[in-house]
Formats: structure tokens, C-alpha cells, sequence
């Protein structure tokens, strides 16, 4: 059974439902009981330690404390190169430095473990197949679309099968 991991992610409540319900198309298993854990979200940093020490918490919250809060759309749907279907946030440059500020906070966590150059803010929305398409998923999102948003916390969330939650949430300044 895969161990589970933790993200340090921004919830997104304005795609909530949509991610959901892929959620439980793919793996119900990952659908989090926990009525704090919000599925939709930009990764900040993932994966992340798997047991935060009370001074590893310190430091995400002296980080939060410095990262204004900030308004961004999601409307822009596009397909990374191994299939994730995802939208990108407009702005962009907010979720990068938050990144950047984490990983030089915790350089041995790099962002999804240093297998990528350029980390893109995204949040994830599909998965293609013979059956889903950049086309279909955007039929789907229709009247969702664009999403105005405001990333107002980082949290720390766990996926593991039927273990997934949020463990602790910091607010923006």
C-alpha cells in the first residue's frame, strides 16, 4: 500500500466540487471525511515532511505570516506533457515565490522532489485518456469558468488512502 504523503498546498474552495468529483472517478479512497481539507488546490511545495517537528511548523508559519494574501482567476486549462489536465492561476508569480520562499526554507524537500525545472503553479483538474480530453474537461467546467479566487492559507494536507485530511492550516497575512 503507497506510505501516503504531505503537501504544503493553497486550498482553492472555488473548484471544490468539481475536484471532488474527479477525486471519486479516479480514487475514492482519496476522498478526505475531514471538513477542513479542501481537495482543490495549488501545490506551494510537495511532497513535504511527513512528520513536522514543532520548529519545522514555526517556520511555515513565519512564512505565512509574510505572504499577503492575494486574488488570482483560474480560467486557462492546459495539459502538461504526461497527461495532467490543469488549470493556471493568473497571476502566476504569488505561488511562485511562496515556492520559492518554502523550498529555500527546506531545501531537502525540493518541489515534487527537484524532477522538474520550472515548477508551474497549476491546479490539477483531469487525466488524459481515450476518454477525457482538454475539450471534455473544459465541457465540464463550463459555467465554472473563470473562477475568481482568493488564496487566503497555506495548509498542510496528508493523501493516503483512506487516511487523506489537512493537518494544520496557516492564514496569509
Amino acid at each position: 500500500m503507497y506510505p501516503g504523503h504531505s503537501v504544503l498546498q493553497v486550498p482553492v474552495p472555488e473548484l471544490e466540487e468539481f475536484v471532488r468529483g474527479r477525486t471519486i472517478h479516479y480514487d475514492a479512497s482519496y476522498l478526505s471525511a475531514d471538513p477542513d481539507h479542501v481537495h482543490a488546490h495549488v501545490t506551494a511545495l510537495g511532497p513535504f515532511a511527513d512528520e513536522p517537528t514543532p520548529d519545522i511548523e514555526r517556520r511555515i508559519a513565519a512564512i505565512a505570516a509574510e505572504t499577503p494574501a492575494f486574488d488570482f482567476v483560474l480560467e486557462r486549462v492546459d495539459t502538461f506533457a504526461d497527461g495532467i489536465i490543469h488549470l493556471l492561476p493568473e497571476p502566476d508569480e504569488p505561488f511562485r515565490k511562496l515556492t520559492a520562499r518554502l523550498a529555500a526554507e527546506f531545501p531537502e524537500h525540493p518541489p515534487y522532489e527537484g524532477r522538474y525545472g520550472d515548477v508551474a503553479p497549476h491546479l490539477t483538474l483531469d487525466l488524459l485518456s481515450p476518454d477525457v480530453t482538454e475539450a471534455s474537461t473544459r465541457a465540464l467546467l463550463e459555467g465554472v469558468l473563470p473562477a475568481r479566487c482568493r488564496a487566503a492559507r497555506l495548509d498542510l494536507a496528508w493523501y493516503e488512502p483512506h487516511a487523506s485530511g489537512t493537518r494544520r492550516s496557516w492564514p496569509l497575512a
